[in-house]
């Protein structure tokens, strides 16, 4: 069986990128995925409350597991270790694509896996660290960080709904109705509406 694993952090991700690199592989190689695995979940959440690991109980010997690049099974090198030392066991074929590897098996897989799980991390420690440096340096220049104390931010989640708010308002559509066409709760509405409203209608509040 030869699975497709497709991972993005956040529903503002797309999968369609690594599926697409996935398929173009595919074809030059003449290979046909036969399931496709898609989640939206952090690398940083434990393999087995994933569906990755749900899959990987599944595998047997000589399946192959494609994904784009390593780092799609884990967001640190042992979380990566973890998982392409499950599928050694089971000898199941690990295959990325940016990183070109064809992990099983034998030593060399072993090494490989190691020094790129290593690396990825090493320079994620990196980029934390230089972050926390500028920080740092534009505190100690007095710079404000985050957003000022009793200040609140100009968008919430009903930002650019304001006509279609208001229009239902006149038409003396409940709170509770307006929040179950947009999906939020009534007190959200109201709130919104006595917040953001009041100074652009000349509804009585």
């Amino acid at each position: 069986m030869i699975y497709g694993y497709i991972r993005v952090s956040t529903d503002k991700q797309t999968v369609e990128n690594q599926r697409f690199e996935i398929n173009q592989f595919c074809s030059k190689q003449e290979l046909f995925i036969e399931r496709w695995i898609e989640e939206t979940i952090s690398g940083t959440k434990e393999v087995d409350k994933r569906t990755l690991g749900k899959l990987l109980k599944k595998t047997q010997k000589g399946d192959v597991l494609i994904c784009s690049e390593l780092s799609r099974l884990g967001r640190s090198l042992f979380m990566i270790m973890e998982v392409l030392n499950y599928c050694m066991k089971k000898e199941v074929q690990v295959w990325t694509i940016k990183d070109n590897y064809r992990l099983g098996n034998d030593i060399n897989s072993k090494v490989l896996a190691f020094a790129f799980g290593l690396s990825a991390e090493i320079e994620r420690n990196l980029i934390s660290q230089r972050t926390k440096e500028a920080l740092s340096r534009k505190k100690a220049e007095g710079v404000v960080l985050g957003r000022p104390i009793g200040k609140k931010s100009t968008k919430v989640k009903l930002t650019g709904k304001e006509k279609k708010i208001s229009d239902l308002l006149k038409k003396n559509v409940s709170y509770s109705a307006i929040g179950r066409i947009l999906g939020v709760h009534r007190l959200t509405v109201s709130k919104f509406a006595h917040e953001r409203l009041k100074s652009l209608t000349n509804l009585n509040f």
